[in-house]
């Protein structure tokens, strides 16, 4: 093939055929990504799974010499009992108790409306007003059914997560080989990016559920002692309040302490004020602190926006996926700087 000439500037042969060929892998991954964005979700989670059970299915493939497709099975039912049967079933109890709210958000604006009636009778307080309830409304239940709405296919991603994950864990050897072979840097930023995913992967689909549970917990047994009727399904809610970064918890416990002391009585709201504060808040900074210790620690500003993308993007999974893309983006960017950012010795090549 004969050099390219554009106003005297020469196009070497080998760059034109190496565009040329990638713009067919380009193409062609889109075609790819567009077919099998179904299966986003599912492929995610088998990373996440992959990432935790790697060095237990080395334990068991190369010192417990055990087959490497028994390993997988047995470490996949673990994980299915351990963390993903106990998941969609706080996860069912959710949909289950939330749907009626979300498909008809006058439950919700009728609470607020009382709360407003006390607030503004007794304090002269004209904060939720039927104005800002319908704005907020307008903003927070399109986001609740998308949420629950990305739940109903769970069955279906998780059989799609283990498929993969099953043919990850058994050539683990091989996928290794394979990222450290074809990932386009230095050796040691390839180091960087396996381990701090590693690290991520951790901190979000270990550290976020761990504090989530510490706190739904601690919230349930203070809303049932004080009297709150549904103190299950806001234990679940306070759970998943405690991702939102600085206020978290509070969305949760604050306007139910309002409600408590308007329809139970000062001891009851009183109650949950304090123990939201003093226990919920407590738990939240000690086991916050004491499990992001030992696992990497993500900006909260990270956090509160992967947390939106990953409910836009995944539903309620996107808990746990939303804060894990953002915080590779910004890796394979500071690698990508690295790798080929500004410097004369890059300009000479």
């Amino acid at each position: 093939m004969p050099k390219l000439e554009i106003s005297g500037f020469q196009i070497h042969p080998n760059v034109i055929r190496q565009m040329m060929f990638l713009c067919i892998l380009l193409f062609m991954g889109y075609l790819i990504a567009d077919g099998l964005y179904f299966m986003i979700s599912s492929f995610l989670g088998a990373i996440t799974f992959y990432v935790i059970l790697m060095y237990p299915m080395k334990y068991l493939v190369i010192y417990k010499r055990w087959p490497s497709w028994l390993a997988a099975l047995v470490l996949m039912l673990i994980s299915l009992f351990v963390m993903v049967i106990p998941f969609i079933y706080l996860t069912t109890i959710a949909i289950s108790r939330l749907m009626p709210v979300v498909t008809n958000p006058a439950i919700i604006n009728d609470v607020f409306k009382t709360i407003h009636d006390y607030l503004l009778s007794n304090y002269n307080i004209d904060v939720l007003n039927a104005e800002n309830i319908q704005m907020l409304s307008g903003h927070a239940v399109p986001i609740a059914q998308k949420a629950l709405g990305g739940t109903f296919s769970t069955i279906g991603m998780i059989f799609l997560m283990y498929l993969i994950l099953y043919f990850m864990l058994v050539d683990t050897r091989k996928l290794e080989h394979w990222l450290n072979q074809t990932l386009p840097f230095k050796r040691a930023n390839v180091k960087t990016i396996i381990s701090e995913i590693r690290n991520l992967v951790y901190s979000n689909a270990l550290g976020i559920p761990i504090v989530a549970l510490i706190q739904g917990f601690a919230g349930v047994i203070g809303y049932w002692i004080f009297g709150v009727e549904e103190f299950l399904i806001m234990g679940i809610m306070t759970a998943i309040s405690s991702v939102i970064p600085v206020i978290g918890t509070m969305t949760v416990y604050l306007p139910l302490a309002v409600y408590q002391f308007i329809v139970g009585g000062s001891y009851e709201g009183i109650g949950v004020a304090l123990w939201g504060f003093i226990v919920i808040g407590g738990v939240d900074n000690v086991a916050r602190f004491l499990v992001q210790k030992k696992l990497a620690d993500v900006h909260p500003l990270i956090t509160l926006l992967g947390v939106f993308l990953g409910i836009n993007l995944f539903g309620f999974i996107g808990l746990i996926f939303g804060p894990l893309l953002i915080s590779v983006f910004f890796i394979l960017l500071r690698i990508y700087i690295d790798e080929f950012g500004k410097s004369d010795e890059f300009y000479k090549t």
